[in-house]
């Protein structure tokens, strides 16, 4: 037994269009941000001293701080990014389809 609104959903192109953009941005994000973490990793596991070096002579704090805090900050700034597109593209999209939908 099938909903004939399911089906009237499924068949319209621009439901296809929306579900390609979202899972196309979606991964672009993940990706993203798996390079971005894996980079830090790997500088971790394969060249620590790039991160163990001090910001200044008389400092303590290393450069691996900072471009930890970056890493996370990079994380907050591409969820915006994602719910800023989600809020506005995706939503309008959703929007028109079920206008036409229903």
């Amino acid at each position: 037994m099938t909903d004939p609104i399911v089906d009237k959903l499924t068949n319209n192109p621009k439901y296809h269009e929306l579900v390609s953009k979202r899972a196309r941005f979606g991964w672009t994000c993940a990706i993203l941000m798996l390079a971005v973490y894996y980079a830090f990793i790997m500088t971790i596991a394969f060249a620590p001293q790039v991160l163990g070096q001090p910001l200044s002579d008389s400092g303590v704090m290393t450069v691996g701080i900072p471009v930890g805090f970056s890493v996370i900050i990079f994380a907050f700034v591409l969820t915006g990014v994602y719910v800023y597109r989600a809020n506005t593209v995706f939503d309008r999209m959703t929007a028109e389809l079920k206008r036409e939908v229903l």
